[in-house]
């Protein structure tokens, strides 16, 4: 083979290797799609059938389940068929407990969850008071609500096994 031919072919191959010797000649580098933006299509596609209307400048929803927790959603996206009375609300969801709220959801308590957070307040209360008078007074309360131990427990087990079993012979 003619040497100037095949150092213009090992100049030409060259120039195609992105890595080193023995890696694959590619001009293109294929780039992988995320794998939540086919999710994110088809929720669109879902949402586009029921003929829903983004609203914007929702900065966050909260959910109130019947356990007393809340599920609530930063920065979520809405979506909302007023006439059909449907919201969509996706994005990501944390459950939270009710008093890690309460300061900015006072506004958004209805009559049910108003009466919750009564009831969380009053058990809170009753919580922190049973601390207070157990700090107060713990040596001689705790004392008194121990009964004292008789002094050969074993004798009087014996009696009480005794009076039965008598009473079992006379039947």
């Amino acid at each position: 083979m003619d040497p100037a031919k095949l150092a213009k072919l090992q100049a030409q191959a060259a120039s195609n290797r992105i890595g080193g010797k023995g890696t694959v000649r590619r001009k293109i580098v294929r780039k992988s799609k995320p794998a939540n933006s086919q999710d994110d299509k088809k929720l669109q596609g879902a949402l586009k059938k029921l003929n829903v209307q983004p609203i914007a400048g929702v900065e966050e929803v909260n959910m109130f389940r019947e356990d007393g927790n809340v599920l609530h959603f930063t920065a979520p996206k809405v979506h909302a068929a007023v006439s059909a009375n449907t919201f969509a609300i996706y994005g990501a969801g944390q459950v939270k407990e009710l008093t890690e709220l309460v300061p900015g959801i006072l506004n958004q308590l209805g009559p049910d969850s108003l009466a919750s957070l009564r009831k969380l307040a009053e058990s809170y209360q009753a919580i922190q008071q049973g601390r207070q008078g157990a700090g107060a007074g713990a040596t001689e309360d705790d004392d008194d609500d121990v009964p004292d131990l008789v002094e050969n427990f074993d004798v009087e087990e014996q009696k009480k096994e005794g009076k039965d079993d008598g009473l079992e012979e006379l039947n």
